[in-house]
């Protein structure tokens, strides 16, 4: 069967420097009138949101991307207890849900499609509000992503929203009442929008666009007012300034994708944001072997597929490095996590990116493009490259494809990484992460440059298992984020999709793509709990405290892009599971 392909993005300081611009950014943070003792969230409270373990404040926990829990009360020896303690069963589920939870003072949010936002009581799950954007169909219906979104950020008494039509919208906490509504995208580029959370980061809520299959310009990034929701600046990841336009032939940026559709990561100590960007169009190429010269869009096509530093104040390119140059698979870098690790005086931000290996860099971002410290491989069967070298990140052996059919190329187009997060325990110095292990026959063929806003692709392909295995796989392991030093492994028959939540207790949570949700010993990987959920899960799951009690929630739902493909790699339980519903699940102790 041969589908079109579709796809969807506190620090110790090592330096003086560092040092400095880390107490200015907390300075700017007081001087924003943050009120964190009286319990709103503001920029001061957001610097140490991995502070506070009661609470979840934003997309990737804290701007550590730890993805962690510091409470401990759910254990490796009483998990076996753990039990609903409510649920919630929302409508607008179509693909499942999406999103990761945030909880704020005691109350959880959460989205589901079409950018619906939702507010219930975290302790029992009372209904508090909701809120139903009015989409702009036409526009909405124009893109592959619709209705998908995957979380929300909340700060200044507001929570903040994007759309897949191209707005960010600002709610009343406390009420859901529509503060603002900014149409960040332009009506010219009416196939951008956005399915990610939003990053706040001192005053401003920063947001990276979808984009990668259209072709058009510019797939950018963008910084809006919090307050206001005026757009402030703009960061296009093609062409953007000459030094991209230069590395794309025949002014094939004009129709070059981009973006950066998962929410990217904030180092404070050098004033950074690091965004994850998308890869360019069309999506497959025909150039092969020569395509520094030749193909729809010669050369390296800066600054797609990989990652790039950002002012936050300005919006201006501070460094970058390109993971994958002229990404002729569709493994991009748009993957959010940005997992900030200190180690024995220097301070590292690892990156995953879809092609299997992971990215650790060093934090300086004097040095351009960025240093790279080490690269390590996550996916086992990886034929795309033969390698990566540690010390420059620079592709060895690349398997560029020729015109028509490319036999077993791994891993496939929904990448050995997909946008779930891992988790990392810093106290323990281990990485959890999902792998996943399938590959694909791709049929690449010569297409004519379109016109703007349409969706480019070069190729179709057929999901196969990887050669010499009967079936594909999944695996999550426990690692050294720096070394990629396996710790242990453990297989999956279906590649989970959801991202993983370690805690204090020693535990590893991972929601499965099958329906069933695992505990896991952090320091083993050994199953210590199970508990069948009805459905696949695809989205988020986080911890909380509300009075003396912690909870692990969870969202389920199956309907994604990617979670289409297990019907044609593994035929059921996919074939009949449902992809209009979904819920958000809530466990505790009894």
């Amino acid at each position: 069967m041969t589908t079109k392909a579709w796809k969807r993005a506190g620090l110790a300081c090592g330096l003086a420097a560092a040092c400095i611009l880390g107490a200015d950014a907390q300075r700017g943070a007081k001087a924003q009138g943050d009120a964190g003792q009286t319990g709103e969230v503001g920029a001061q409270r957001l610097l140490n949101a991995d502070q506070s373990p009661n609470d979840w404040l934003m997309y990737h926990q804290s701007y550590k991307s730890h993805h962690f829990s510091a409470l401990d009360q759910i254990n490796t020896e009483n998990v076996k207890n753990l039990r609903i303690a409510w649920l919630h069963t929302p409508s607008g589920a179509k693909r499942g849900v999406q999103s990761f939870p945030l909880v704020v003072n005691g109350t959880l949010y959460y989205t589901t499609a079409n950018s619906q936002v939702w507010a219930l009581d975290g302790a029992t799950g009372a209904f508090l509000w909701k809120y139903e954007p009015q989409l702009d169909e036409e526009r909405a219906q124009g893109t592959i992503y619709n209705p998908y979104n995957r979380g929300i950020a909340v700060a200044y008494g507001k929570v903040y929203v994007g759309t897949v039509d191209g707005r960010v919208i600002a709610l009343d906490a406390k009420t859901g009442k529509e503060i603002w509504d900014t149409q960040v995208v332009g009506n010219d580029e009416s196939n951008k929008g956005f399915t990610g959370a939003p990053l706040i980061v001192k005053d401003k809520l920063i947001i990276g666009t979808t984009g990668g299959e259209y072709s058009g310009c510019c797939g950018p990034i963008y910084g809006i007012d919090a307050q206001s929701g005026k757009k402030l600046w703009q960061f296009d990841t093609i062409g953007g300034d000459e030094r991209s336009r230069a590395s794309w032939g025949n002014e094939s940026w004009k129709i070059g994708g981009g973006g950066g559709w998962m929410t990217g990561g904030y180092d404070a100590a050098t004033d950074t944001v690091y965004w994850g960007t998308a890869n360019p169009s069309p999506d497959y190429d025909w150039g092969g072997a020569n395509w520094k010269t030749e193909g729809a869009r010669p050369g390296d096509n800066l600054y797609t597929s990989g990652i790039v530093a950002l002012d936050p104040n300005t919006g201006k390119l501070k460094s970058y490095f390109q993971e994958n140059p002229h990404d002729a698979w569709d493994f991009d870098g748009a993957v959010g996590e940005f997992v900030m690790v200190e180690r024995d005086g220097k301070n590292y931000v690892v990156h995953p990116n879809k092609g299997g290996f992971v990215y650790v860099y060093n934090r300086d971002t004097s040095q351009v493009p960025l240093k790279v410290e080490n690269v390590w491989q996550l996916g086992k069967t990886a034929n795309f490259v033969k390698g990566v070298d540690p010390k420059t990140g620079a592709l060895i052996g690349r398997r560029d494809l020729q015109i028509g059919m490319n036999k077993a190329v791994c891993p496939a187009i929904d990448g050995a990484i997909s946008w779930n997060a891992g988790s990392y325990d810093p106290a323990n110095n281990l990485y959890f992460k999902v792998g996943m292990e399938f590959c694909a026959d791709i049929d690449v063929q010569k297409v004519e440059r379109p016109g703007s806003s349409q969706l480019h692709l070069g190729a179709s392909y057929e999901f196969i298992a990887p050669p010499g295995h009967q079936k594909a796989f999944g695996h999550v392991s426990a690692r050294d984020p720096i070394s990629g030093k396996v710790a242990w492994e453990v297989e999956y028959k279906y590649p989970p999709l959801a991202s993983l939540l370690g805690t204090k207790g020693g535990l590893v949570f991972v929601p499965g793509a099958d329906g069933w949700f695992d505990a896991l010993d952090a320091k083993t990987g050994k199953k210590l709990w199970t508990h069948n959920n009805g459905i696949g899960h695809h989205g988020g799951v986080i911890s909380y405290k509300i009075g003396d009690k912690q909870y692990i929630a969870v969202v389920t739902g199956w309907g994604s892009h990617v979670s289409g493909d297990y019907k044609v790699l593994f035929g059921e339980p996919f074939n009949s599971m449902p992809t209009n519903n979904g819920q958000l699940i809530v466990f505790s102790l009894p």
